[in-house]
């Protein structure tokens, strides 16, 4: 059975175990106050539905997502928003090195 974005259960529990804040700015989901910035959204690295492993879908904050849209991950990385917030390939997530290093 799979959400209502296509990703498997299984993937779902796995990401959701693995991502407790922001693969890309690294808020945390923990906070109890829960805002656009500090919610948890589903986030397809490469924006293409068709690949849910877990290697492409990460949690992302609502912000980060909201930016990066339909974006290229390293247009993405090169954008104002990244930039402001000090977003860079050296500090996300080690999911989004890995896919960074797989190109």
């Amino acid at each position: 059975m799979a959400n209502r974005w296509g990703i498997p259960k299984d993937v779902e529990e796995l990401v959701k175990q693995r991502d407790l804040s922001c693969v890309y700015c690294g808020i945390s989901f923990t906070n109890s106050i829960v805002t656009h910035k500090t919610r948890p959204t589903w986030e397809h690295i490469i924006n293409d539905i068709r690949i849910n492993g877990p290697d492409n879908i990460a949690l992302c904050c609502g912000s980060c997502n909201a930016s990066k849209g339909t974006k290229l991950l390293n247009d993405w990385l090169n954008s104002k928003y990244c930039l402001t917030k000090g977003i860079t390939k050296d500090n996300v997530a080690t999911v989004v090195k890995d896919f960074l290093n797989r190109q």
